[in-house]
């Protein structure tokens, strides 16, 4: 290989790719599923910074590790409030497992990169290959701008000395917390690794943990995360029929998630089909049973105040219940919508591109997402259309079956 692996474990994922791995081992077993890579940040032409045999390399050896006894030991161990997460018969699924294979072609200067097999086996590569792409961008970015030894220091000075001063602001607000959402889009890996040891060090308390579960380990933290938009996604291929049947499975996935895992994991994603939906699907019992909700695109002032709403509306106190904000963050912004919302419902912040990837170069916009389920195209709309994923036909379709009228559409920076 000619730079060494960039993916050593299989644990060095984020900590949601288990929940749902376990989810659909248990309960959609055998459902053939198909990932597709996407770059967002189209101007950057990959196939002029990434080699093709180069990135052949990196996706082989990920298919080559197995999980340690040491690892499956720790997610053994893995609970939250008490509950253990993992089951027997999952972690052995887990101590069996191979990654399937990938398909990878050039497509003009981008790259086609998929994915498929059973759920509860394509499901890990998503994180993964997204922090192979990243590493071997930058990794050869520097190479082709020339950067020297000293410069490569002196990027990484001014980094820390950038993540220093965000340190600093977050200390000066004791109430915010923030989780380490940054490994899909890092810079590299041992970068992220250097951040959340830095960050629980520096901020104790208001540093809830990571959803890199490998970092988690190695730094004696809690592994966060629950669900992601693959879940509902999935469920549409699932359910695929009638409107109403394609309608009904974003619920479906609600109970389905409740029913394996309970009020420990009940933080529910808003915006598959927009957050306009979600609250009409949102019953009054789930909102009574679940903790919180995910913001993951739009305008989170606007999220915020719909949070609130609803649960005035079905007379919850806005106070008992936790949004955690996820889109586009940086440490501005953070503090702003600490501020704005301060004493009308709990906040927190799932902190990701500019947390992990705030050195000299440009972030991408990369995402893997599930583009087949059960046979059927997947959609996801967004509350901006600039992240609505799918094909055109069934974008119309799912638009239509979700009442969604979203006309946001900004480009996705991170």
């Amino acid at each position: 290989m000619r730079d060494q692996p960039i993916i050593t474990s299989l644990l060095d994922t984020d900590f949601y790719k288990f929940t749902m791995g376990m989810f659909a081992f248990l309960k959609y077993r055998g459902v053939p599923v198909k990932y597709a890579f996407k770059n967002r940040t189209t101007k950057v032409a990959l196939t002029k910074f990434i080699d093709e045999g180069e990135l052949r390399e990196q996706l082989d050896a990920v298919r080559q590790l197995r999980f340690s006894k040491s690892e499956l030991h720790y997610l053994c161990g893995t609970s939250e409030y008490g509950q253990r997460m993992f089951t027997e018969d999952y972690l052995q699924f887990l101590a069996d497992l191979q990654l399937p294979q990938y398909d990878l072609a050039k497509d003009g200067d981008q790259y086609q990169l998929e994915f498929a097999g059973p759920w509860e086996e394509a499901i890990y590569w998503e994180t993964l290959a997204l922090s192979i792409v990243n590493e071997l961008y930058f990794r050869n970015k520097i190479k082709q701008d020339g950067l020297s030894r000293f410069e490569q220091e002196l990027m990484y000075a001014e980094a820390k000395i950038k993540l220093a001063n965000k340190i600093t602001l977050i200390k000066q607000h004791p109430d915010i917390t923030i989780t380490d959402f940054g490994t899909r889009r890092r810079f590299s890996r041992d970068w992220q690794y250097y951040i959340v040891e830095v960050l629980k060090a520096e901020l104790g308390p208001q540093f809830l943990g990571t959803s890199n579960v490998k970092a988690a380990m190695d730094q004696s933290l809690l592994p966060m995360g629950t669900s992601a938009h693959e879940l509902p996604m999935v469920m549409s291929g699932i359910m695929h029929g009638s409107d109403d049947d394609i309608r009904a499975s974003h619920n479906q996935a609600l109970v389905d998630w409740w029913d394996l895992y309970g009020w420990a994991l009940s933080i529910a994603l808003t915006d598959t089909y927009g957050s306009d939906f979600f609250f009409r699907d949102f019953n009054s019992i789930q909102a009574r049973r679940w903790k919180g909700l995910r913001e993951d695109s739009g305008n989170p002032f606007a999220l915020g105040e719909k949070a609130i709403a609803f649960y005035q509306g079905h007379d919850i106190d806005p106070m008992e219940k936790l949004v955690i904000f996820s889109d586009g963050l940086d440490v501005e912004i953070i503090i702003e919508i600490a501020d704005y919302f301060r004493g009308r419902i709990k906040v927190s912040f799932g902190w990701g591109t500019t947390l992990t990837n705030d050195l000299l170069f440009k972030a991408l916009s990369l995402v893997v997402k599930v583009v087949e389920a059960n046979g059927h195209g997947t959609v996801k709309l967004s509350d901006n259309l600039a992240k609505a994923m799918g094909q055109p036909n069934d974008i119309e379709r799912f638009k239509r079956i979700f009442g969604h009228t979203v006309t946001l559409n900004e480009t996705c920076l991170v």
